[in-house]
């Protein structure tokens, strides 16, 4: 059997994944969380085999709660399930430790097919998270070295929530020089704006998360 802990902070939710996942013979349910915190308490006292995580919600999400499940329990697997599809929940997501990213669009067989992967410790992707994933990994690989050191430097404040102003007065150069290298920047990563370049910062691990 394997043990799946709901984490959502909709009961009609967590009620609807109890329904679903009870009616199939290889799955049993180790318990229901609100939030994050209560998900961690659970994984501490008792790990289940796999965490159907969402992301939004109240006291600690579900991207943190991922990170410190991963820690205490290496062989839980998280299953992010969320109608979130944005990059600045993707990437930090997958990076907590999220083995799997589904949407709440995903069909009832979906989820229990990733579950059941998820046991074996196989990955499920949405085709859409799959491709922008894809896309990130490439993007990476042809970018990594492109950067001179000031502009890892600048990248690295940006990431860290620094505006231009903040930027050129920590390196000593004028603002209109970090606009300068803020554009080779998001050119040389093939990225649209500050935001993209402050995922792939975290992604790389240029500065914590």
């Amino acid at each position: 059997m394997i043990s799946v802990l709901i984490v959502d902070d909709h009961p009609v939710v967590r009620q609807g994944m109890e329904m679903l996942l009870e009616t199939h013979e290889q799955i049993e349910i180790a318990g229901t969380a609100e939030n994050g915190r209560l998900a961690v308490q659970h994984v501490e006292k008792s790990p289940p085999d796999v965490v159907l995580m969402d992301l939004n919600m109240p006291v600690m999400d579900g991207i943190e709660a991922t990170r410190q499940i991963h820690a205490l329990s290496p062989q839980t697997q998280v299953v992010v399930l969320t109608s979130h599809h944005e990059d600045a929940m993707v990437f930090p997501a997958v990076k907590a430790g999220a083995l799997s990213y589904l949407l709440k669009s995903a069909t009832s067989d979906e989820v229990i097919e990733t579950i059941l992967a998820a046991a074996k410790g196989e990955s499920r992707l949405h085709p859409r998270i799959a491709k922008r994933l894809m896309a990130e990994v490439a993007g990476t690989r042809r970018s990594l070295t492109s950067l001179t050191a000031r502009e890892l430097e600048v990248l690295k404040l940006i990431a860290q929530g620094n505006d231009n102003r903040a930027i050129a007065a920590k390196l000593t150069v004028s603002a209109k020089t970090v606009k300068t290298h803020v554009s080779n920047i998001l050119s040389k990563l093939g990225v649209a704006d500050r935001t993209q370049a402050a995922i792939y910062a975290l992604r790389e691990n240029l500065v914590p998360l």
